[in-house]
């Protein structure tokens, strides 16, 4: 956190230790129309933030580019402050990195090979590696979506669940997945979801094979 200017009254005193300086507005007042006109650059596609990123950072000292990082230090600040004082939006935030984790955990299982690093420095294995997980990310939450619309169409789920429960439910769950050894398809059937309801083959022809 930084203080808003040099010469401002402390309103709480304990969060000194915490804001170590006020922020540079000179600097960023100086430079102001450059930032505007990267920041208008990367809106509207004439340049990526990844090549600007790239320009400065071989050139830290640049005042544009320390411009830029003052601006952050403020917008920062007041984003903590912000955090600090609002209680819905911290449940929000901690809600939203529940999310973000359990996916993790789930791409932790799902990408186990080569603990989950992308060994090669081509960009097509990079695009083909990640284009396979999110094929797969997507079958997961396909199939555990179904599952639970299943279980949950039993008469005895009726009124056993709050609105509360329902909105718990979560298809980010991996326990019925082997994802080492040897898996078989049989691509002549469709995924029998229902102990009830036989799968039925796709093509017509009666085959028991699962």
């Amino acid at each position: 956190m930084y203080r808003p200017n040099p010469t401002a009254e402390e309103p709480y005193p304990r969060l000194a230790p915490a804001m170590p300086r006020p922020v540079k507005w000179d600097l960023i007042e100086n430079n102001y129309d450059m930032l505007v006109r990267y920041a208008t650059a990367i809106r509207v596609g004439t340049a990526s933030t990844e090549a600007l990123l790239r320009r400065f950072t071989r050139n830290a000292s640049h005042p544009v580019y320390q411009a830029m990082l003052e601006l952050g230090r403020a917008q920062k600040t007041i984003f903590v402050c912000q955090y600090l004082r609002d209680r819905e939006l911290q449940r929000e935030i901690n809600s939203g990195l529940n999310v973000v984790e359990g996916w993790n955990d789930v791409n932790d299982v799902i990408f186990f090979g080569k603990s989950g690093e992308l060994s090669s420095n081509h960009r097509d294995q990079h695009e083909l590696t990640i284009g396979s997980l999110h094929v797969l990310q997507a079958a997961l939450v396909y199939i555990n979506t179904l599952m639970i619309q299943d279980a949950l169409a039993a008469p005895k789920w009726a009124d056993a669940l709050t609105g509360e429960d329902r909105r718990g439910l979560n298809p980010l769950f991996t326990m019925h997945m082997t994802p080492y050894g040897e898996v078989k398809l049989n691509m002549s059937h469709r995924l029998s979801l229902s102990a009830s309801a036989p799968a039925e083959p796709t093509d017509g022809t009666d085959n028991d094979d699962q």
